[in-house]
């Protein structure tokens, strides 16, 4: 109660203040305004993006501890895109040290799902052909490494292929792939069938239909009404490939 007594006593209200010192005040409140609007926004160019610290050098930087060093390159280099508080677009980016950065996360924490995401879902999501391809080869070349945990972001990645890309011979390549290397029984069934679809889309009906006859002849369908369903997209496929057949000359 002392102190606010004290306080109370030296304050002096507003209009007790001259009409000078007020003005000098709301002058240097406008200036400052001013200069703030003026200011041209901070810039950063998407080529400012450094190369990654060689693999030695991180791994003896993290002193034993390599997932904490590759969480806080995942921070950056996702951040970067916000420095100096304007945004980069992905697609104005250096892929090539893109890739670099998650080539070494990766190395550095092997289980950590967040880059090979990232990849797929967000540097493979660009207006621009090239650089999706690039970081399509990426996913493909780790996912390689892991399929049993990895698959999801190879199947994502068929999935810009076909649908982005229009590429359907490089969607049913990693199409292949999802088939014959994925083996856990935690990826559901349109993994298995993905190349099948693709090659529906190809209008290659005859090869559609050697492969759906072979997945359902070789025991991996053990639900019940999946089988019923890939039976009956089978004959309906069988079908459409004879009358394909009958229509050519």
């Amino acid at each position: 109660m002392a102190f606010r007594s004290k306080f109370a006593r030296d304050e002096r209200p507003v209009k007790d203040v001259p009409a000078w010192v007020l003005a000098l005040l709301a002058l240097a409140l406008a200036g400052q305004i001013a200069a703030s609007l003026l200011r041209p926004a901070p810039s950063a160019s998407a080529q400012d993006l450094p190369a990654p610290p060689p693999q030695a050098f991180l791994r003896l930087a993290s002193l034993g501890e390599p997932i904490p060093t590759a969480k806080l390159m995942m921070l950056y280099l996702q951040s970067f895109d916000y420095q100096a508080g304007s945004r980069v677009p992905y697609r104005d980016l250096d892929y090539e040290r893109v890739v670099a950065w998650l080539d070494r996360i990766v190395d550095l924490d092997p289980a950590g799902q967040y880059p090979l995401l990232s990849a797929a879902r967000i540097y493979a999501e660009v207006p621009n052909p090239e650089k999706q391809r690039r970081m399509l080869d990426f996913v493909y070349r780790r996912y390689l490494e892991d399929p049993n945990r990895r698959w999801p972001w190879l199947a994502h990645a068929a999935y810009v292929a076909k649908h982005q890309l229009k590429d359907l011979p490089l969607a049913r390549e990693y199409a292949v792939a999802l088939q014959k290397h994925t083996t856990t029984p935690d990826a559901p069934l349109w993994v298995k069938t993905m190349e099948f679809f693709i090659l529906e889309d190809m209008d290659e009906l005859e090869a559609a239909k050697i492969l759906l006859g072979g997945l359902l002849a070789s025991g991996q369908i053990r639900d019940a009404r999946e089988m019923a369903m890939l039976e009956a997209r089978l004959k309906d496929l069988e079908a459409r490939a004879a009358a394909q057949k009958k229509g050519k000359p």
